[in-house]
């Protein structure tokens, strides 16, 4: 296994997503849950997705395992490509080798993620037979389910136990044993602590991130909680309405790097701004949360101009009639208007 500073030498993207798009379509509406984003993933790499309920982060974690609904889910435009290769072009036979030996997801809600007539041994064994390449015996596959249990913790001794046997936090050790089975090159966690209480919560995040480092595995860490993209990731990325409207360096979006008490919002998107907050704070106590108003729009009806707008404290006439364009500093990209006139950023080529 390579460590993960060595797979972090090379300069070419292992998962690259240009001008991205999703939509579920019914006879009645047409949601567009995803609007042309992009971003980029090195190996070794965490990037934070961080945004609202129903900002498009699923959709995209989604698109990107080939999984969206086949009778609603769509692709409207854009590439996705995984070591170069464009996953969108793959036939499904194709994709089904893809996913879990190249690309594995850990689930929201780990209640639903396991089959509750099949042992545990069952489900993570079930995986590696489907990509068994090198033709591993029925006893080496054992040995490696044996192996993986005991890297998030479960001793062998209850490989067939069923899911009903263990606890939400135990369970979920299962369905990260699942996904690194095949020794993915890119790990996609969706909300991997939603349903565990707080305890549990910091033990599974310091697993995931004692494994990554471990394996080398490049990570999508999708989460509303900017408390684990401070302490898992490199590169954050918020989004809101299906657009990336703030991409950046940890250290650009949490200044201090890893303080989320002291950001500084004249630097941040108004919508990430708000999300700081919306933090409670140990530090100062005293300090008043000011949540965010409004809800995020209609997917069915976006608004004109800047999704955000509506919700804005800062907005201008432009921001109702024009979506904005992306600007940037240094490795900091920002989609405001406000940024326009600001010193040391740029328009950045869409």
């Amino acid at each position: 296994m390579k460590a993960r500073t060595e797979n972090m030498q090379t300069d070419a993207p292992l998962l690259s997503v240009k001008n991205l798009s999703v939509e579920y379509r019914t006879d009645l509406e047409t949601v567009r849950a995803v609007n042309g984003i992009g971003f980029s993933l090195r190996k070794g790499e965490t990037l934070g997705l961080v945004g609202e309920t129903g900002a498009g982060k699923t959709t995209t974690a989604l698109a990107c395992m080939g999984l969206l609904p086949e009778a609603t889910g769509h692709v409207a435009c854009g590439t996705i490509e995984l070591e170069g290769e464009n996953l969108l072009e793959l036939p499904e036979s194709e994709m089904r080798k893809v996913r879990g030996e190249r690309i594995a997801m850990i689930f929201q809600d780990p209640m639903t993620s396991l089959n509750p007539v099949m042992s545990v041994d069952e489900q993570i064994a079930e995986a590696l037979e489907l990509h068994n390449e090198d033709n591993k015996t029925a006893r080496q596959i054992q040995e490696r389910v044996d192996e993986v249990l005991l890297m998030v913790g479960i001793p062998a001794s209850r490989k067939h136990d069923y899911p009903h046997q263990f606890s939400g936090g135990m369970k979920q050790r299962v369905v990260i044993a699942m996904a690194l089975a095949c020794e993915p090159t890119l790990l996609i966690a969706d909300e991997p602590t939603t349903a565990l209480d707080v305890t549990i919560q910091a033990q599974v995040i310091n697993m995931i991130r004692g494994l990554r480092d471990r394996l080398g595995t490049a990570m999508i860490m999708i989460t509303h909680d900017l408390g684990i993209v401070a302490q898992t990731c490199d590169n954050v990325a918020v989004m809101y309405a299906g657009r990336l409207i703030e991409v950046g360096r940890a250290a650009d979006v949490f200044l201090p790097a890893g303080s989320v008490g002291s950001v500084n919002s004249i630097e941040h998107h108004p919508y990430t701004a708000g999300l700081f907050g919306s933090i409670p704070s140990l530090r100062d106590r005293a300090r008043r949360l000011t949540p965010i108003p409004g809800l995020m729009p209609d997917p069915t009806n976006l608004p004109k101009g800047c999704g955000f707008a509506p919700r804005c404290l800062q907005k201008t006439p432009l921001c109702d009639e024009e979506s904005p364009c992306a600007y940037g500093s240094g490795a900091h990209r920002v989609r405001c208007h406000l940024f326009a006139e600001r010193d040391g950023w740029r328009k950045e080529d869409e």
